[in-house]
């Protein structure tokens, strides 16, 4: 049988999410038992300008779906955002025969993969895979489940702590511009308070939160602080806190890229085998410049430019569970 795609391009770009691995692998192998030959695009875009690639076949990919972080490893590229490497990019494609290109990654990386489509033409498929999980159009992104349980591992043993020495805790979380790890981390973990960007309340959480636990006689707590949520970020809550309470001793923990690493959990290697998969039938249905999702349990496809432009909503309903647990 004949197939109008004949080889495809893989890459991941921007930050790494656990799970890249298990996408890579998927895709790898859909694309191969649907006749089509595969090119690993080493270093994300950057890779992409300076031809750093190679054909994979399934050996290449055995062993890796347990890994953390990816094997094509990832690079931020400033190149890539001027029509300058945009063409190198291009010209890699032709030069390898790459008919078109499936892209792991975030935000970021689908807007070059959507500016790279437009200007050349050429067909591209995303695969969210970003811890924040602020990617409209998929319920979860791939990598988003494990940092949340790392978060609540790491927190789990902040409060151990805080409360033998009964201290407030203030935990900072990435998310980029969005709050869904802190909030859910909050829920998962028992917070008194989650600092979210989609709430600018700070004051007033932290006042509720701590004076009411005061009042219950608790003598520790947990606050969690999204990284962007505030200027200054868990130090400077912490220095609200310790203005407003300062009965209360304070510290700091920020966990940083600790969120990025780790064996993915079970969901999230499924979640990324059944995006990969996807990727490569969506190519065999004629799709172009859209995002393999996931709503409600099923496959969507979504259009990079809605994926890229529209806000994901945080909801409210988690917001008033963490509000009414955490009395």
């Amino acid at each position: 049988m004949e197939y109008k795609i004949k080889t495809v391009g893989v890459l991941t770009s921007g930050g790494d999410a656990p799970g890249m691995n298990a996408a890579v692998r998927a895709v790898t192998r859909a694309a191969i038992v649907n006749g089509m030959r595969v090119k690993a695009i080493f270093r994300g875009y950057k890779g992409l300008i300076d031809g750093e690639v190679q054909e994979f076949t399934t050996q290449d990919v055995s062993g890796i779906i347990q890994r953390g972080g990816t094997i094509l490893k990832s690079a931020r590229c400033e190149e890539f955002k001027t029509p300058e490497g945009r063409k190198k990019a291009y010209e890699t494609l032709v030069r390898e025969e790459i008919d078109a290109l499936i892209v792991i990654g975030g935000d970021g990386t689908f807007t070059g993969a959507r500016n790279l489509a437009q200007e050349y033409n050429v067909t591209v498929i995303g695969v969210p895979a970003t811890i924040d999980n602020d990617l409209w159009g998929t319920d979860s992104t791939i990598g988003y489940d494990t940092a949340l349980n790392t978060i609540m591992d790491c927190v789990d043993k902040l409060r151990d702590t805080g409360t033998s020495h009964e201290r407030v805790f203030v935990v900072e979380v990435m998310g980029r511009d969005a709050g869904f790890l802190t909030l859910n981390a909050a829920i998962a973990s028992g917070a008194e308070a989650a600092i979210i960007p989609e709430k600018a309340t700070i004051a007033e959480q932290i006042d509720e939160a701590l004076g009411q636990g005061r009042r219950k006689h608790k003598n520790s707590a947990i606050v969690l602080v999204q990284e962007h949520a505030i200027e200054g970020g868990a130090n400077k809550v912490a220095e609200m806190i310790e203005q407003a309470h300062p009965d209360y001793g304070t510290r700091v923990t920020i966990l940083g890229h600790l969120q990025r690493g780790g064996i993915p959990t079970a969901a999230d290697r499924i979640l990324a085998s059944r995006l990969g998969c996807h990727a490569i039938l969506s190519l065999l249905d004629e799709q172009r410049s859209i995002m393999i999702g996931m709503q409600n349990g099923n496959i969507a496809y979504v259009p990079l430019a809605q994926a890229i432009k529209q806000k994901k909503d945080i909801g409210t309903d988690r917001w008033n569970a963490l509000h009414m647990l955490s009395i």
